[in-house]
């Protein structure tokens, strides 16, 4: 793509603005200081030409849910000397893990013992500590990965144990609902499990990767360090 950005991707500059705004201004709203909350522009499925715009326009965080799909995108930003930041937000196999490993800035999807020690002798072979969220599903879906919520202190104090993973907080998945209560008493859920965890493990993790699109002004209101924006930047997904 040349520097000069094609008119129909314009779209993707004026959403990121705007979302920018609103979360500025919800943040204050309810007390909080905006540059602690981070967007994570979510761009599973979407081409490299608009992630690139995104990229050009400020945004630095980029999630995907599948490797090889993020494993392509990885290369062909390297290859033209640009370097967004990398989030893995989507379920993920240890057979897999090594594929990712040499250029992840931070997996937000750890659920499990098996996989965070795949991850530790993966990073251990690249000599890299790799920054990651433990995922807690607080839904209680059984479609939804994650611990159970009494499970998190424990894995989080095993995967502190490791050397080459950094716990930074928790994330989860909220209900798809329409519900503010439902979504909000999910979010609160994480945030008191992040509270519990510090204080019985004499901790100061402080990221909660919670909220999208459709909720990430009530994730604002109840903590939410990560935002995982995706359709309100680059517009419907196509399959």
């Amino acid at each position: 793509m040349s520097e000069k950005i094609d008119s129909k991707y314009y779209y993707i500059i004026k959403n990121w603005l705007e979302i920018k705004e609103k979360i500025h201004i919800k943040a204050l709203s309810c007390g909080r200081r905006p540059e602690e909350i981070k967007v994570i522009a979510v761009s599973k499925t979407h081409d490299t030409e608009k992630i690139e715009v995104a990229f050009k326009a400020g945004v630095e965080f980029f999630g995907e849910n599948y490797v090889q799909e993020l494993v392509s995108k990885y290369e062909y930003f390297a290859n033209r000397g640009l370097k967004p930041k990398w989030h893995f937000i989507g379920h993920l196999q240890t057979n897999k893990v090594k594929y990712i490993v040499p250029f992840i800035d931070m997996i937000h999807t750890v659920d499990s013992i098996r996989l965070a020690n795949e991850i530790e002798k993966r990073a251990e072979n690249y000599n890299k500590i790799i920054d990651v969220l433990i995922q807690v599903n607080t839904s209680g879906e059984e479609s939804k990965s994650g611990c159970e919520p009494y499970e998190t202190e424990e894995l989080v104090k095993y995967c502190l144990s490791l050397k080459h993973l950094k716990v930074k907080g928790l994330m989860t998945i909220g209900t798809f609902s329409e519900d503010e209560i439902i979504i909000r008493s999910e979010f609160q859920l994480l945030r008191n499990l992040l509270y519990e965890t510090n204080k019985n493990l004499s901790l100061n993790l402080t990221e909660l990767s919670m909220g999208m699109t459709h909720d990430y002004e009530i994730a604002i209101e109840e903590g939410a360090t990560y935002l995982r924006i995706g359709t309100a930047i680059f517009g419907q997904r196509i399959y």
